[in-house]
């Protein structure tokens, strides 16, 4: 609500149609549009809490969702992209309830790709892959049905955003940040989970070997 204070509150103080101990609120429908984005910027946290926790119950580990979750700030970037191009070539589309409603959903949608990525790169090194090969083939073997599924997405939300009509801008940003998250998120996903992913089992092994070698060094400390 900073702009409404700007456009409203501001001039009136610059006009001196407020005297010094007076004050002007905002209430009504704007306060409670100010209650409703600060229950929606919990709600979004809330929604990253519990994704991370429910994938560390489900893959019995605190690393792994760690890395999938990677996915979500380039979800988050891309949905500011995708509302920033309708608002330049489509129609202003202000930051609405429903559209920040997008950035929530975001958050459960993105997180599958990453998901299929990870989930078949263990399956495999349980199997007796190396860490590098696994990832690699785990990528190799799952863009297709990431493409498949991000693809009826975009194309099943794309006509809230390009088809006019009656009621039309009420979806249209939820649709935009959905369709950019997405995308963006898709094509940095296939590059940058395998890369955190590598990483984190690099940084595994060397714990795993730095706690081996840890008993050895306090036995040939010992008299």
């Amino acid at each position: 609500m900073e702009s409404l204070q700007e456009q409203i509150i501001a001039p009136m103080h610059a006009e001196g149609l407020v005297r010094p101990l007076e004050q002007v609120t905002l209430s009504g429908s704007a306060d409670k549009l100010t209650e409703t984005f600060r229950a929606l910027r919990f709600n979004l946290l809330l929604a990253i809490i519990l994704t991370y926790l429910l994938m560390a119950a489900l893959f019995e580990s605190f690393l792994y969702p760690l890395v999938i979750m990677f996915s979500v700030p380039l979800a988050g970037a891309g949905g500011v992209a995708g509302l920033a191009l309708v608002n330049r070539f489509v129609e202003p589309q202000p930051l609405d309830v429903l559209t920040m409603l997008g950035f929530i959903i975001l958050v459960g949608s993105v997180v599958n790709n990453a998901i299929l990525i990870v989930h078949q790169s263990l399956h495999q090194i349980r199997e007796g892959w190396t860490g590098s090969d696994a990832i690699v083939e785990a990528t190799r073997t799952r863009i297709r049905p990431i493409f498949m599924t991000v693809t009826t997405t975009v194309f099943g939300m794309a006509p809230l955003v390009f088809a006019p009509g009656a009621g039309s801008e009420l979806y249209r940003g939820l649709a935009a940040v959905v369709i950019g998250g997405l995308v963006v998120s898709t094509v940095f996903t296939i590059v940058v989970v395998p890369a955190v992913f590598s990483l984190a089992m690099d940084a595994g092994e060397w714990l795993r070997s730095l706690r081996a070698r840890i008993p050895e060094v306090t036995q040939e400390a010992e008299p």
